[in-house]
């Protein structure tokens, strides 16, 4: 037998559904530029789920259009968190989108170098420029092995990097290349000339990440991080080596913020807890980053890395300075090179 529905029935119903609702949607933590192909953020959004219940839905933003979007959003947020590359943040910072948070737990074994004081970013793992190859794909021609050698008509077509004036990665190519000819962060003219020669080998320069462009063979030699190359390496199989440049390199922290203003600022506070918890930082050195707390690197792993005398070639600058230089030099890359 059935019933008809009072209409106190129906607004009971109407409120459980949602209160349901409410619930779902609380366990939504939305991250600007976490994409799964990179940096293995697929494995780490499944283990953030499997753990804390939250679900992070994948993103492939690069760091410059999350930044765009979230100022965009500035008065009526979207995104619960953000993963930037470091001068990203700080402009974030600099422009009022992200908010102070220091995940209890581990902000003690964050080096003060690589966070904000206030905790408004702060790096989760690092990552060193050098070039990604897929041997095949350069068909018996020698692997490059500096700067210099991707200028040689031999690489014509084969080579890529990502957008220096949008893509964080495409930044720090051009700040490795610029440092290595001679310059200096007061002066890009050595790393524009640079890329001015390099247009005659027509490099293929897309926005987002190229991993599986790679590993297709459609870019045979990338401007990338070691840790995507050993992934392409010892997880893909492929035959992937990554060259730190004989003229020097750069090592960079990506970092991760709470967004102002965040919808579900809790939810976010914990997906921000868990990239740096035991498990999450193991992920990320599982997946050949270096993770920012130094303890969670496992030496097996380690060991898959080029010896500590390459790493030597890879230095660190003045994050701060590389940030507020950052436009100027994009201005000049749009105007001169592209």
């Amino acid at each position: 037998m059935t019933f008809p529905l009072t209409p106190f029935m129906r607004a009971a119903a109407l409120a459980l559904g949602l209160a349901a609702s409410g619930a779902a949607m609380a366990q939504t933590a939305i991250c600007y530029n976490c994409p799964p192909e990179w940096a293995d953020w697929g494995s780490q959004i499944k283990a953030i789920k499997a753990k804390t219940g939250i679900t992070v839905p994948p993103d492939n933003k690069n760091s410059g259009q999350s930044l765009a979007q979230m100022t965009a959003e500035k008065a009526s947020p979207v995104a619960d968190v953000t993963y930037l590359g470091v001068t990203f943040a700080i402009q974030a910072h600099k422009d009022g989108l992200v908010s102070a948070y220091q995940p209890p737990a581990a902000w003690k074994d964050i080096p003060d170098g690589l966070k904000d004081p206030a905790g408004h970013w702060f790096t989760i793992h690092s990552g060193t420029l050098g070039f990604m190859v897929n041997v095949d794909a350069l068909k018996g021609k020698p692997v490059p092995q500096s700067w210099a050698d991707l200028l040689k008509p031999d690489y014509k077509g084969l080579i890529g990097y990502l957008d220096p004036a949008s893509a964080f990665v495409g930044y720090v190519g051009a700040v490795a290349a610029n440092q290595a000819r001679g310059g200096t962060l007061e002066n890009f003219g050595p790393g524009i000339d640079y890329f001015k020669a390099l247009q005659k080998n027509e490099p293929i320069v897309p926005k987002q990440t190229s991993y599986a462009r790679v590993l297709s063979g459609e870019i045979a030699i990338l401007l990338d991080y070691d840790f995507n190359a050993y992934r392409a390496k010892y997880k893909d199989q492929a035959n992937v080596q990554f060259v730190i440049p004989a003229e020097g390199t750069l090592a960079v922290p990506y970092v991760m913020s709470l967004v102002a203003g965040a919808p579900h600022a809790a939810e976010g506070k914990k997906v921000l807890d868990f990239v740096l918890s035991d498990e999450g930082q193991a992920l990320w050195a599982n997946a050949y980053l270096r993770p920012v707390r130094a303890s969670a690197m496992p030496k097996e792993v380690q060991a898959r890395f080029l010896p500590a005398s390459e790493y030597a070639r890879a230095k660190t600058v003045d994050y701060g300075r590389m940030a507020a230089v950052q436009k100027a030099f994009s201005d000049r890359y749009l105007a001169e090179v592209k």
